[in-house]
């Protein structure tokens, strides 16, 4: 048999526990910008070949205002269509017809996105750091082989998270 000390089992486990919070990080990020992109939206659907919404009662929401400074384009129902329609009052209190504003990924989400990517990636690759001290204090063939496996997944994470970060290095066009 062989023995694993008890510091490498404990730096193993944190370096696993920061990765688990850098993932859970970039999935919560994902889900909260996928929900917030529904909330405006519900039950309406984009069709992105004509550039317009369709709303639940097959009517269509066609854009009104583009405003290139904020990245958002403004689509609005004709008002005739919304105030004679029966569903008015649970989709808009306006007379001038139901609006949707649509968001090219925007400076503020482009920069949230960012951020979350880049703290992922320092958790991600502190936890490296922390396996390679590991491997350096730790003695045994087996031990150090679960250590270099790990590091190598983390290895593999980390050029993935920063393929990604430096991808985006500059706000999409608007």
């Amino acid at each position: 048999m062989f023995s694993v000390p008890f510091e490498s089992i404990l730096m193993l486990g944190y370096a696993l526990s920061l990765v688990v919070i850098a993932l859970l990080l970039e999935w919560a990020a994902r889900h909260v910008h996928r929900r917030s992109l529904k909330v405006s939206s519900a039950g309406f659907t984009y069709h992105p070949d004509r550039d317009i919404w369709s709303c639940p009662r097959n009517q269509h929401l066609f854009p009104v205002f583009s405003d290139s400074v904020k990245g958002t384009v403004t689509y609005r129902a004709p008002a005739a269509a919304c105030n004679a329609c029966p569903s008015k009052a649970a989709c808009t209190d306006s007379d001038g017809g139901r609006e949707i504003e649509r968001n090219q990924l925007g400076e503020l989400e482009y920069g949230v996105r960012r951020f979350h990517r880049a703290v992922s990636l320092t958790l991600v690759v502190l936890a490296s750091l922390i396996l390679v001290v590991a491997l350096f204090r730790t003695g045994g063939f087996y031990p150090r082989l679960v250590l270099a496996g790990s590091l190598t997944l983390f290895c593999t994470l980390i050029q993935r998270l920063a393929g990604e970060l430096s991808q985006n290095t500059q706000l999409p066009p608007t």
